[in-house]
């Protein structure tokens, strides 16, 4: 009997595409941090997005502009991280951040991990 080829996943539920600039959820890619990003800043950017994702909780009953704030700091967290904004890689493809997986050029992977 052969083996199936393990697939990768961000926290064994969400598939990686092959190339390693998505993963998926519900069907919707999402672009990955980039991973050229040495570890010690990965994760000082990390600390400052969860730190503004509170904010943003916290501001729900806040004034606009505190609103305002806080998703701004969850943008340039997002960012810096490379999961917004302009891509990371370099070989020119396109980017299909919060497209449908079966709408882009990842279509037949993603169709096969369903049939799998």
């Amino acid at each position: 009997m052969a083996s199936k080829k393990r697939e990768r996943t961000i926290g064994g539920k969400y598939p990686v595409t092959p190339d390693g600039r998505y993963f998926v959820v519900r069907g919707r890619l999402w672009r990955l941090t980039n991973p050229a990003l040495p570890e010690a800043e990965r994760l000082r950017l990390v600390g400052i997005l969860s730190r503004a994702r509170s904010a943003l909780r916290r501001a729900a009953g806040s004034s606009p502009e505190e609103r305002k704030a806080a998703r701004r700091q969850v943008q340039e967290s997002k960012t810096a991280l490379g999961e917004r904004g302009p891509v990371w890689w370099t070989d020119g493809a396109p980017d299909y951040n919060r497209h449908m997986a079966v709408n882009t050029p990842y279509r037949e992977w993603f169709e096969a991990l369903a049939a799998g």
